[in-house]
């Protein structure tokens, strides 16, 4: 079993199609068993949210994260997915106000 429960660490958002004013610095802590993934950060819409999932490797040193998140406009749960490589992650994002908008979040994380 391979585990481990990270520190604080920090993210920075850029948020790409999307009207909306979004917050873009992320403190984010992780716990990680064998490939589950579990944690807890200051989200988009100026909230906290938790989250649990599973992450898989995938081609060309990347990792794929799927799983479900609280915390957002959306819905009390709703599902997640980031692609990430080394410290740099991307993941779909939409809205619905004031229309509905489909884009991405791009950022990097620091592990303080």
């Amino acid at each position: 079993m391979i585990s481990s429960c990270l520190g604080l660490m920090l993210a920075m958002s850029l948020h790409v199609g999307l009207e909306g004013n979004y917050n873009s610095t992320h403190p984010h802590a992780r716990c990680t068993v064998d490939n589950y993934i579990a944690g807890v950060y200051y989200n988009s819409e100026s909230s906290v949210s938790t989250y649990v999932g599973y992450k898989f490797d995938t081609a060309f040193d990347t990792q794929l994260e799927v799983g479900a998140v609280t915390g957002y406009s959306g819905g009390k749960v709703v599902p997640f997915v980031r692609l990430t490589k080394d410290n740099w992650f991307i993941t779909p994002a939409y809205e619905n106000k004031p229309k509905v908008n489909l884009g991405v979040a791009i950022g990097y994380e620091f592990k303080l």
